[in-house]
């Protein structure tokens, strides 16, 4: 999980509490919540970010427009049966 034990230790989450601010966190147990999300941003990393190696916040957010773009128009994504995710999106899981 990404919850470092600093983030989950009684001397951290005691103010917040004291200040009655409400903390949410996955419970233990949870981590497939975000596996879909971590494999995304491993593909961004891997396909984009570490190949162009970015150097300004500007040409960062114009790479991954373009990236994503890519991503979802023009990359067929074996977990959706070969197909991309637009198609998916504009005709279903299940349209051939």
């Amino acid at each position: 999980m990404d919850q470092g034990a600093q983030f989950t230790s009684e001397t951290f989450l005691q103010p917040l509490l004291d200040a009655k601010i409400a903390i949410s966190m996955d419970g233990r147990g949870r981590a497939l919540d975000n596996v879909f999300i971590e494999r995304l941003w491993k593909s961004v990393k891997y396909e984009d970010v570490y190949l162009h190696n970015y150097e300004t916040a500007v040409t960062l957010l114009a790479g991954l427009g373009t990236y994503f773009a890519f991503y979802n128009n023009r990359r067929f994504h074996e977990s959706l049966g070969n197909r991309k995710p637009t198609e998916v999106y504009h005709h279903g899981i299940n349209a051939a």
